[in-house]
């Protein structure tokens, strides 16, 4: 397995097509909501794809929001989940981050999620809150600059 930053409108429409199927399609995430200004190529954000054995399976996007990484969209396909790439996308999108010079992430994670979240160094700050009527909490990593 491995991850790679989208360079090309072609991986960019395979994150999407990952995005729909498990945000739209498998969470009922309405559309309008999942999509916005910043799924392009260039400055706003980048984005990141995930393999197994040379197929996509995984996907997430990190934009600097007030001095943040701000770790977003960030899904694996069902059959690819307890496999360890949940991790992996984190793990690249944080290396993205300290390469961009900040030191800190923030990431709005689903409740369920929270556990996972924890285990990599998130710490949750502030109240639930609906987002595409899934519960979420915003979680914020501070890094160990040495």
């Amino acid at each position: 397995m491995n991850a790679k930053i989208i360079t090309t409108e072609l991986d960019l429409q395979t994150a999407f097509a990952i995005r729909r199927k498990v945000f739209i399609e498998e969470q009922q995430i309405p559309e309008p909501e999942e999509y916005d200004e910043f799924d392009t190529l260039g400055a706003a954000c980048e984005h990141i794809l995930v393999y197994v054995n040379d197929q996509p399976v995984g996907t997430g996007r990190l934009r600097v929001v007030e001095g943040y990484g701000k770790l977003e969209r960030i899904c694996i396909v069902q059959e690819f989940r307890k496999y360890g790439l949940g991790k992996v996308i984190i793990q690249k999108l944080e290396e993205m981050t300290l390469a961009k010079g900040l030191e800190k992430s923030k990431l709005n994670a689903q409740v369920y999620a929270e556990g996972f979240y924890e285990k990599l160094g998130y710490k949750r700050t502030g109240e639930e809150f609906m987002d595409g009527g899934i519960p979420h909490i915003l979680m914020k990593k501070q890094f160990n600059m040495v």
